[in-house]
């Protein structure tokens, strides 16, 4: 029986190039595939900015020119096999040259333009027919209008399906609609008649809302969510209709790297059945590393984020009074807005011994974080998937979180026997909100250890690994292959 052949197209990937989720997914979830079935492979741009570790190993596959855009074009194919999966690279120095993935909006809505038609142009190149083609977020949006408009004369490209997958709808790949239809050269129809435009403007992402045979979307919440005008950012009416075909599938996490018994980043390693005694060790150490004062009784929260709005700071920032007046330790990683930047180091220098604001992305930081917190805090605006909160479960630290997207998904919230829960959650998106759950999270540490004790190994019990997502895929695989 042959495989069922899937290729990933996206923006960035793991261990190449990430800025957001969308990285780990579109790097991670093709090793958890039952590789007796399916054959995965990933294509991505050959960023300039890619790590010399892995640019020096990629073989040449193939070049030629694209008529793009009113010329021809480059147009090469690089190759690199990683642990068994086959990573290809579209070439084109004058688009994915820079320090960076992304660069000047306008100028970024051209090069995924180029290089959605490029990953159609070069498989009958290089001999290569997937069966369907795992499209992420609006860098690739114009992968399906293409095959279902100028391709579908084509022999080549009839059979091949396509599944869209909505990382956060907020991103659309939105431009004029005269630009979009000028460098794409897709038929003015499509334009006209609104298949790739909202109002008087151009959209990627709705064209393959439009044209994708299956669309999903991080989570199971989301989904529901971006169905209405609250969450939907214009696109709620057509999820509504294409509702039949769209579904949620939650992220997941790799388990190796996120592993409390092995992590190489953790100056104390534990188990579920030495949480308790492994996360004392590990809260001190942290302390310790950080300059807090080292109280094993201190409520220790952590935060690994982006330091926007979206990511609820506009609700941490006035908590912080509340928390460093309380038996609370606050900490801190990421970088994001000035705004919340200066203000999370003015806290911390004013209470040096209760709060770390580190403005950096230190992975092997996050990592201790993660290990050495009692809780982790993320009251999300809107969150489609998340990945802190998976890795929080995973080293045992209990999230409080805002119940939207992937975090109502995921999370567990607190009763007062704690049997079942994973963490604590509060419904709306204000002060009120945020400061029950904080309150109830430093109660039910303080009061009730052993609800505490229970909840995380609940959480360190749960499963958000890859292997469990894909299991999903490969049943909406099959549903699209009929």
């Amino acid at each position: 029986m042959s495989k069922t052949k899937v290729l990933f197209a996206a923006a960035e990937a793991v261990p190449f190039i990430k800025t957001g989720g969308l990285a780990d997914v579109a790097g991670s979830l093709p090793y958890a595939f039952d590789r007796d079935q399916y054959e995965v492979r990933v294509i991505l741009p050959c960023y300039t900015c890619i790590s010399p570790r892995y640019r020096s190993k990629m073989k040449d596959v193939m070049h030629t020119v694209m008529h793009f855009n009113g010329r021809d074009r480059y147009l090469g194919l690089r190759e690199l096999d990683l642990n068994g999966i086959t990573f290809y690279f579209i070439d084109n120095e004058d688009y994915f040259g820079g320090s960076g993935p992304y660069t000047d909006y306008t100028y970024d809505i051209e090069k995924f333009t180029f290089f959605c038609k490029a990953v159609l142009a070069i498989l009958p190149i290089i001999n290569y027919q997937p069966d369907i083609i795992h499209c992420h977020d609006w860098h690739t949006g114009l992968i399906a209008p293409y095959l279902k408009t100028t391709l579908n004369w084509d022999p080549f490209y009839q059979n091949i399906k396509t599944v869209f997958t909505i990382h956060n709808l907020k991103f659309q790949g939105l431009c004029g609609r005269d630009f979009l239809c000028g460098i794409s050269g897709l038929p003015w129809h499509l334009f006209a008649e609104g298949a790739l435009c909202s109002g008087s403007g151009g959209n990627m992402m709705k064209g393959a809302i439009q044209f994708s045979d299956k669309i999903t979307t991080v989570s199971d919440s989301y989904a529901e969510e971006i169905k209405t005008p609250e969450y939907g950012e214009t696109m709620d009416g057509m999820l509504q209709w294409r509702s039949p075909d769209f579904c949620g599938i939650v992220n997941g996490i790799d388990y190796e790297t996120f592993d409390p018994k092995t992590d190489p980043s953790l100056a104390v390693h534990y188990d579920i059945d030495t949480v308790a005694k492994g996360k004392a060790a590990s809260k001190a150490a942290l302390q310790k590393e950080l300059g807090l004062a080292v109280e094993k009784d201190s409520f220790l929260i952590g935060i690994v984020s982006r330091l926007t709005e979206q990511k609820g700071l506009d609700l941490i920032i006035p908590a912080l009074d509340r928390l460093t007046k309380k038996p609370c330790q606050f900490v801190v990683l990421g970088t994001g807005d000035y705004i919340y930047e200066r203000t999370l180091q003015e806290y911390a220098a004013a209470c040096p011994d209760r709060m770390k604001a580190c403005l950096l992305y230190d992975e092997a930081l996050s990592h201790r974080i993660y290990a050495g917190c009692d809780a982790f805090l993320m009251p999300s605006r809107f969150e489609p998937c998340g990945l802190s909160q998976l890795i929080a479960l995973r080293f045992g630290t209990l999230p409080i979180v805002r119940a939207t997207g992937g975090l109502k998904d995921t999370v567990i919230p607190y009763d007062k026997a704690g049997l079942n829960a994973t963490g604590f959650a509060f419904e709306n998106y204000d002060w009120g909100g945020i400061h029950w759950a904080l309150d109830v999270a430093l109660d039910t540490f303080l009061n009730h250890r052993r609800a505490w004790n229970a909840m995380r190994k609940n959480a360190m019990r749960q499963d958000f690994s890859w292997p469990s997502s894909a299991k999903k895929y490969e049943a909406l695989y099959r549903d699209v292959l009929g």
